[in-house]
């Protein structure tokens, strides 16, 4: 049995990121993705699958909420990538005045996560599934392609993955150090919840499948030390 760490971020730490926050609808510069865009992106998705099994590549919250429907699930590697926390928002975990950033995978090093097999006679469904959830507007198109991702077993599949590279103007280059990150997630929050609550779920959906990013963990402490600075005078809860 692998050694259980004990994270600094609790449900707690989140909870205290919480407001209600009114959806600002998207920017004025998106161009939003038509029902024949949708149509015409996932015919050719489908096409590139062609009789083989499609795989969907998760290292976000498409673990714990993918928002598509599969079969099969197994740990996979992508080389080459790695996860990092460079995508600005300002909707859904982010407001205009208190933008927030999300997960994309950048380039170098490695990125462990989960494949999610989708049921053959259901992909073309499946995909378009995926798409609506990860693909809202054109500046997400170049971030999306096929990747060669290592099973545990040791087989190589090519798997469909969302939000890798790509030359989306919310992207901000050079990556961020972690401590410049930390203070964002920490006071990011929207509609859909705060950034503290996405890094939370992403670190212990992992777990769950024996995962650690080494990143994400010391990024959880991080955040936890700036909560709590935030809100020093708030009485904390703690575990049981």
């Amino acid at each position: 049995m692998p050694k259980i760490r004990r994270m600094s971020l609790t449900q707690e730490l989140v909870d205290l990121c919480f407001r209600d926050e009114t959806d600002p609808g998207p920017p004025p510069s998106w161009q939003p993705m038509t029902e024949e865009d949708y149509a015409s992106l996932t015919d050719r998705l489908t096409q590139e699958v062609g009789d083989g099994p499609l795989w969907i590549f998760a290292y976000g919250s498409l673990i714990w909420k993918p928002g598509f429907d599969s079969i099969a699930s197994r740990r996979a590697t992508a080389f080459g990538w790695h996860r990092s926390f460079s995508l600005r928002i300002e909707r859904g975990r982010g407001s205009p005045t208190q933008p927030g950033l999300m997960m994309v995978l950048s380039r170098g090093g490695r990125c462990d996560g989960v494949i999610y097999r989708v049921a053959g006679n259901e992909k073309r469904m499946q995909i378009e599934k995926a798409l609506r959830r990860e693909v809202s507007n054109r500046d997400s198109l170049t971030s999306m392609r096929w990747l060669p991702v290592r099973t545990e077993e040791g087989d190589t599949v090519r798997a469909l993955t969302f939000w890798v590279g790509g030359n989306s103007q919310r992207l901000i280059r050079p990556l961020l150090p972690l401590h410049d990150v930390a203070p964002v997630l920490a006071r990011a929050c929207g509609h859909r919840g705060s950034c503290a609550e996405y890094l939370y779920n992403t670190v212990v959906h992992l777990a769950e499948f024996g995962i650690y990013d080494r990143n994400l963990w010391r990024l959880q402490e991080l955040v936890a030390e700036e909560i709590k600075a935030l809100h020093a005078q708030t009485p904390i809860r703690e575990h049981a």
